[in-house]
């Protein structure tokens, strides 16, 4: 057994020691991990233009495309030492380069056993495909008047509020939306909403565009489906300009299958990037995993990720697929109790587990702003501490628990039968030390096969019941009030930060389906129907304006940022839900019917505390039962662990947040 899966405080001397190699190399650590600056094609300052590959099992590699008509073989690459490949090509008479400017290019593979392929350089800047085409191209871009970031990096945020978003899907029109769409449309209403952070999905290029993104084909090409690299740039500068960080959904948990426009088989074998078949292939993804203790591998990953950092000024990322990459049974099949022999047995990858410690600490000593969030539903101890500490570096992980439990209760239960501790202890099951990012639903729960959280309480009437011109219909009376108090719950209790999906701040109706052939190729659910907005007369502003004033308030009040939330009540038969954080006291009635007057709470600090939010006020298509000039003082009566209480009205479906105006609350 290795000493990481025997001993787990020795993870540190392991990757201490992959450190010390890398110093070792030529050029040490920063050379090795920019080595974008070399791989593909590189214009050198005599205009000359340098290619460079790796491809270790190939007997020749040629390069053609637009600038030579095509031809295959007039243009060879020297074989370098360790698998690499290397050409040249002078610039033309007049100075300018041999390739200019999105010419299209392609890497003649011969195999040893005489085959002849068709390749895009795995380090490709930008690909794309021409419109009946079914293969991406490799494109050079080298733009006359490349776009220069404006704005500098925004401050790490103390309390991260998250918009996930996909770019594609970012319009109510039936078709993939661009950059340009987002920069001008979108952007604009993430930072009225008060979100100081977005989480791009599916920027990484993908030939499959169904695929939502985790399917990646080029790692280093940002989508050409949604525009240009400048047209990025430029929306993440406009982002930066309004004080919100952008993080990028990174995939390096697995890659596409693709061949002709893929890293697979590049070279020709059934190994290069990755391990050889079966350890090298996801049975369940279709996908192949990478081979975390290749040398060549890990100077690809971890290039990739100074790329995204260096070249367009991301603020971070989310790493996709975690549990995958931490075991060799990558969670197929395999349940997690918290028993501490799942996570340091011999199914536990020390090879991709030292790489994920080696990319938090590059990312973190080169970029100490940057943001790291990973995506792990095994609850790997220590994911979230530093790796001096044997953690694997992250800043955040998902509290992916949550939006399952919210699903499982909308599914299986009645409202009279909600159980407020069961609730209470999944938002809570966190450990200590360890940040963790709550929500209610992101992306994973709005695809095909399941529905948004608002399509679950409301179903069909969203469809013909959400004027508000109308009397509310049961329907739609419960689902607007729970919609605004489980959002507001798992904000103040779930996490240490909080994420919404796009469109879900006001209610997104139905479910989300790219198109494909099982579709008929269709855009209707690949898109956000931000027009329902624009309507005055339905309830989705309502909602929307609920989500603003709910991050608006945590800005002011800093609960992400304060310490974990103490709960003096989940009363079972009142269905309420009391608890304080951030010298903050949050009061939920989750029942059905029954309203409380007088109803007694804990509260830590003395003092004179007034309505902050109120889900139940008529601008957030509530009813309008709180007075929100009333003063609740507080009592020197201790109650359920606090030693001052106070009594309050509190409406059934319904959520307060009440802040104490004797206290100064800057943070």
């Amino acid at each position: 057994m290795s000493r990481l899966k025997a001993r787990p405080h020795l993870r540190y001397e392991l990757l201490q020691k992959q450190l010390v190699r890398l110093e070792e190399t030529e050029g040490g650590f920063d050379q090795f991990t920019s080595s974008y600056k070399n791989f593909g094609v590189h214009r050198q300052p005599d205009n000359s233009l340098l290619f460079l590959e790796w491809a270790p099992a190939a007997e020749a590699l040629f390069l053609t495309g637009d600038f030579n008509d095509w031809e295959k073989f007039s243009y060879p690459y020297t074989k370098k030492e360790f698998g690499k490949w290397e050409l040249i090509l002078p610039a033309k008479h007049d100075g300018t380069p041999a390739v200019g400017h999105n010419t299209r290019l392609k890497v003649v593979v011969h195999t040893k056993e005489g085959g002849r392929l068709y390749r895009i350089s795995p380090w490709a800047k930008y690909v794309n495909r021409e419109e009946k085409s079914i293969v991406y191209d490799w494109v050079h871009w080298d733009p006359p008047q490349p776009y220069t970031q404006i704005h500098p990096r925004p401050k790490k945020p103390t309390s991260l509020r998250i918009y996930e978003a996909h770019v594609g899907i970012a319009s109510p029109e039936g078709k993939v939306a661009s950059y340009t769409n987002f920069t001008t449309n979108v952007l604009p209403r993430i930072k009225d909403l008060g979100y100081n952070c977005i989480q791009l999905m599916a920027i990484m290029e993908h030939a499959y565009y169904a695929s939502f993104g985790y399917q990646v084909t080029s790692f280093f090409a940002a989508s050409s489906r949604y525009g240009t690299p400048e047209e990025l740039k430029r929306m993440i500068d406009a982002a930066h300009s309004m004080g919100i960080v952008v993080l990028l959904d990174v995939v390096h948990s697995h890659a596409s299958k693709n061949t002709e426009d893929g890293l697979n088989c590049f070279d020709g074998s059934d190994s290069c990037f990755f391990h050889s078949p079966p350890r090298g292939e996801h049975k369940l993804w279709g996908s192949r995993l990478f081979n975390y203790s290749s040398w060549e591998v890990q100077r690809f990953l971890l290039s990739n990720l100074r790329w995204w950092m260096e070249e367009y000024c991301f603020d971070g990322f989310r790493f996709d697929g975690i549990t995958s990459m931490l075991y060799h049974h990558h969670g197929i099949g395999t349940g997690f109790s918290g028993d501490y022999s799942e996570y340091f047995g011999l199914q536990v990858d020390e090879d991709s587990l030292v790489y994920l410690m080696l990319a938090n600490h590059i990312l973190h000593t080169l970029y100490p702003d940057c943001i790291t969030v990973a995506e792990d539903v095994s609850g790997m101890p220590a994911l979230c501490r530093g790796v001096e500490e044997g953690g694997l570096g992250f800043d955040y992980r998902l509290a992916m628990a949550i939006p399952d439990k919210w699903i499982q209760i909308l599914k299986e239960s009645k409202d009279e039968d909600w159980d407020m501790g069961d609730i209470v202890h999944t938002l809570t099951n966190r450990r200590y030390g360890e940040k963790c990012i709550a929500y209610a639903e992101s992306h994973d729960q709005a695809l095909v096969g399941d529905k948004s959280l608002a399509f679950w309480l409301m179903d069909k009437e969203m469809y013909t019941n959400m004027s508000s011109l109308i009397p509310m219909t049961a329907v739609i009376d419960r689902g607007m009030q729970l919609h605004k108090m489980i959002r507001l719950l798992t904000h103040a209790l779930g996490g240490e930060g909080y994420l919404n999906f796009i469109g879900n701040e006001f209610g997104h109706p139905e479910w989300l389906d790219f198109p494909r052939e099982g579709n008929n190729q269709s855009y209707h659910y690949a898109r956000r129907q931000f027009n329902l907005l624009e309507t005055d007369h339905l309830r989705y502003h309502q909602l929307y304006a609920f989500d603003r004033d709910m991050n608006r308030t945590e800005d002011q009040y800093g609960w992400l940022a304060a310490q974990p939330g103490f709960v003096s009540a989940k009363h079972g038969e009142d269905k309420v839900i009391v608890f304080d954080r951030g010298h903050v006291v949050f009061i939920f009635n989750f029942h059905p019917s029954k309203s409380f007057q007088d109803y007694r709470v804990a509260v830590e600090a003395p003092g004179r505390y007034k309505i902050k939010l109120d889900s139940d006020q008529d601008q957030y298509g509530g009813h309008g039962r709180l007075d929100h000039n009333t003063e609740f003082y507080t009592e020197p009566q201790p109650f359920n662990g606090r030693p001052n209480s106070m009594q309050v009205y509190i409406p059934c479906r319904t959520a307060i947040v009440l802040a104490n105006e004797e206290r100064d609350y800057c943070y």
